[in-house]
């Protein structure tokens, strides 16, 4: 990494990394701005960057996107949202908390079935009503929200993309994932919502004649298209299949979910031009751009030198070199997206396995997940899931700062990473 190029690629990387957590100018100005500068500088060029698998724009991330909120923009229509927001609210007696409670623990655990952005996708509109009905603070909720995906994601292949690129990269199967990281999702969920009443209870703020009126409320008026919704849910469950038989079917998440929009536009009436709205445009410009300078560091270098100066660190202790790569994948995961990433560092982690004489289920491919997974929560842009509802956040004119979620995010990750290192540690070391 001597040339010229892997070093101005540092620099456009770190200015536009300043320009985003400064605020100055928008997020996707930044982005695109630095991604412009990396093509200018021939850090990538225009086939990496738009046709390259490893190095170029996540095609499957972005159109997995744009599927998923077209399915949801139909869904919007039918008061589904609306008929949630009110059975939620009503069952967890309009106390603020309880709610909070419940959709963290719902998101958690679909975040297990899906993958983290389509559970946020769906999640969101019902958490922007629920705080509308009870006059709350929308922040705290979906920052809540984004923490759980990311944690619940941890827990299956499906959850999280990084898991996918592990899994087919050491041979790990569904089941094994379960086996590893469902233990320790459960178990960090718990401590997220015991942090989340500390940390937002200043949002936890109890109206009585607002709760009245919610509670008084009947659900199934909110529906306004009965027809509309089963055929959304059939196609949602539809995709939502395709997801989890995966491993199955060999479809890729994106296109299953742009045959699920396909297929619900084409059976409803819902208007494509209406339903194109809802697609959250600039999130998915910023995914783009954010991709393209990332490809510029791997490209130049700049990432595989990090990852093989990490593998040189790790040599064969086992115990040490777990803990170093959990909290290394941590920290980096919190800077650049973790898809690139972990693509990048699992080639490296299967020679240190293999050195290490290690097997399938070896403790250096656990700590690489749940380093990659939890580190997501460190920044506003440290998962895919974080962008996104960053994005529904502006649109819905309750924006989300940088600092506003960092601030919350890197506590969370601190704590359930030190924890991660207590169950790795126990679990493979001192109870093998």
């Amino acid at each position: 990494m001597n040339d010229w190029q892997s070093w101005a690629a540092i620099v456009v990387f770190a200015g536009t990394y300043a320009l985003i957590i400064s605020e100055k100018i928008h997020r996707v100005a930044a982005a695109l701005g630095g991604a412009g500068l990396m093509l200018a500088i021939r850090a990538t060029d225009d086939t990496s960057a738009f046709y390259s698998e490893h190095s170029g724009i996540d095609w499957n991330v972005i159109f997995l996107l744009m599927g998923m909120m077209m399915i949801v923009g139909v869904l919007k229509k039918t008061g589904m949202f609306e008929y949630l927001a009110i059975w939620s609210v009503k069952r967890a007696k309009a106390r603020p908390f309880r709610v909070m409670v419940m959709l963290i623990v719902i998101t958690a655990v679909a975040s297990a079935l899906l993958d983290n952005v389509t559970t946020v996708l769906l999640i969101a509109p019902v958490t922007l009503l629920v705080c509308e009905r009870l006059t709350l603070p929308v922040a705290p909720f979906l920052i809540a929200e984004v923490l759980a995906s990311n944690i619940g994601g941890m827990s299956t292949l499906v959850g999280d993309p990084p898991n996918i690129i592990i899994a087919s990269r050491a041979g790990l199967t569904f089941n094994d994932f379960l086996v590893h990281l469902a233990p320790l999702s459960a178990l960090l969920i718990l401590v997220l919502i015991a942090m989340c009443r500390w940390l937002f209870r200043k949002s936890f703020v109890y109206d009585e004649d607002r709760a009245a009126e919610v509670m008084e409320l009947e659900e199934s008026e909110a529906i306004r298209d009965p027809r509309l919704l089963v055929q959304g849910l059939i196609v949602l469950t539809l995709v939502v299949a395709g997801f989890v038989l995966h491993p199955v079917l060999h479809y890729e998440p994106s296109i299953v979910a742009l045959l699920g929009a396909g297929l619900l536009i084409a059976l409803s009436t819902a208007e494509t031009g209406d339903v194109l709205k809802e697609v959250e445009w600039p999130t998915l410009a910023f995914f783009a751009g954010l991709f393209i300078m990332i490809g510029g560091l791997i490209e130049t270098g700049v990432i595989g030198e990090v990852s093989k100066a990490l593998a040189d660190a790790i040599g064969d202790n086992e115990l040490g070199g777990s803990m170093l790569l959990l909290s290394a994948s941590a920290v980096l995961s919190g800077i650049i997206d973790n898809i690139p990433y972990v693509a990048t560092m699992a080639p490296i982690t299967s020679d240190l396995v293999e050195a290490m004489g290690g097997d399938t289920n070896h403790v250096m491919w656990w700590a690489l997940a749940i380093g990659a997974d939890l580190g997501g929560n460190a920044t506003a842009i440290g998962a895919s899931a974080n962008v996104v509802v960053l994005g529904i956040a502006e649109r819905n004119r309750t924006p989300i700062s940088f600092w506003q979620f960092t601030k919350y995010g890197l506590v969370v990750t601190a704590v359930t990473v030190a924890i991660s290192a207590g169950y790795v540690w126990l679990r493979y070391f001192a109870l093998a």
